[in-house]
């Protein structure tokens, strides 16, 4: 079976403004770099309808409504000082949270080996009311519950590599014995979450905070706990919130990982997890600004899903 790369065309009509680090040219920048390679072992799907009970499940809906309303018909709107939406932005957000329902019907029905959502706007800073970071509805978040309800299972893992801690997906299932969520990140940092004793209601939240300036040896150290941690929690499905702001050159963040690291990240993940999830796994776009590090880190990272 092949990888998927799930992508929205209309990813790309979420106009975020001039000079807005979140912006169309990095889904592009990924894409071409994607396509450029080996394409033999990739699977390219737009995602498939979508049921909004799963977004009510993940968001208030109160705020869905609210968020509804606040797209405007021409320019833009600032849901926080951030997260900026345009006349476009409805459809992509939507579409964004439809690809990983959309990947996770295709890996459950043995379609796909797994899949990687190439989409945007990012999801894991999103609340259940609130929008915040780029985000307006959290896609992993969404895909968790999904997991959930329509397939029933019993222990999802998320883990987000993301250089920012995922508040969102943190605050949505803090009380979750069903779903652990595991964040490495830059610590003090955007958004000030994410410290090690936030450890969720049954200790299904498992936060690594690191210093700036940590190196690859230094993180990789780290990430056994995270390895650790999914041995005992033992996932039957495993979801990537795949940021890949902490590359050395990204310019939101002070981390020192290369593009090469993110191949050793997923690699390691998936040959640890496959015992217990079965090479389950459906991976989202979260962050990354640096063009170039961004491709080239989405790029390892797929190769790994390719390979494990």
């Amino acid at each position: 079976m092949k990888t998927g790369i799930i992508f929205s065309k209309k990813s790309l009509n979420h106009d975020t403004g001039d000079g807005h680090p979140e912006n169309k040219f990095r889904i592009q920048s990924i894409l071409e770099r994607l396509k450029k390679g080996d394409n033999s072992k990739l699977a390219w799907s737009e995602p498939g309808k979508f049921d909004e009970i799963f977004l009510k499940k993940t968001h208030n809906s109160r705020y869905i409504s609210e968020v509804k309303k606040a797209f405007p018909t021409k320019g833009q709107f600032f849901l926080d000082g951030d997260t900026v939406i345009s006349p476009g932005s409805k459809d992509a957000s939507f579409e964004a949270v439809s690809s990983i329902t959309s990947a996770i019907d295709l890996v459950e029905n043995k379609k796909l080996k797994n899949a990687f959502c190439a989409v945007r706007p990012p999801g894991h800073h999103a609340e259940y009311d609130k929008a915040m970071g780029f985000c307006i509805f959290n896609n992993i978040a969404v895909g968790a519950n999904y997991l959930l309800e329509k397939y029933m299972y019993k222990r999802i893992a998320i883990i987000d590599f993301d250089v920012h801690h995922g508040n969102g997906t943190q605050n949505i299932f803090y009380s979750n014995e069903k779903v652990l969520y595991i964040s490495t990140h830059q610590y003090p940092h955007f958004p000030g979450t994410g410290a090690n004793n936030e450890k969720g209601k049954f200790n299904n939240i498992l936060n690594i905070p690191l210093s700036a300036g940590t190196s690859t040896s230094e993180f990789f150290d780290a990430y056994e706990h995270v390895l650790k941690k999914l041995k005992e929690f033992k996932p039957e499905f495993l979801l990537f919130s795949a940021g890949f702001d902490a590359h050395r050159d990204d310019p939101l963040s002070n981390i020192n990982l290369q593009s090469h690291d993110f191949f050793e990240i997923t690699k390691r993940t998936l040959l640890d997890s496959k015992d217990y999830c079965n090479g389950k796994v459906v991976s989202i776009l979260e962050g990354g600004y640096d063009l170039n590090a961004l491709a080239e880190s989405a790029e390892e990272h797929v190769r790994a899903l390719i390979k494990y």
